[in-house]
């Protein structure tokens, strides 16, 4: 094996950890994300854990965040819960924080 195919194999080996650390911290984001729109929507115990799991789903559909603030916006709508677009913005983009710290320090 050549300089260039280990290179290339490092390369790919990089490339695709972190593709999978990226799906792994956008699936804990939108349960973290689904928990808060949860109990901004009234629900506790199963109904917010099975909530919260229809965004990670959600997002499987759709490459980008476009599908599942739709589905945010669409709930909140539904039951008359104000929450403007910043504040879904916000909830999207603090949760990838937390998401990515904690599957970093778990290794």
């Amino acid at each position: 094996m050549t300089t260039f195919d280990k290179r290339e194999a490092a390369e790919e080996g990089k490339f695709a950890h972190d593709a999978e650390l990226e799906f792994k911290a956008r699936a804990k984001r939108d349960r973290l994300v689904g928990q808060w729109a949860a109990a901004k929507l009234g629900l506790s115990g199963a109904a917010a854990d099975a909530y919260a799991a229809t965004l990670v789903t959600t997002d499987l559909e759709k490459h980008g965040d476009g599908d599942v603030i739709g589905k945010l916006k669409a709930d909140f709508a539904a039951k008359n819960v104000q929450v403007s677009d910043h504040q879904i913005e916000r909830a999207l983009a603090e949760n990838m924080a937390e998401a990515l710290k904690d599957l970093k320090a778990r290794g």
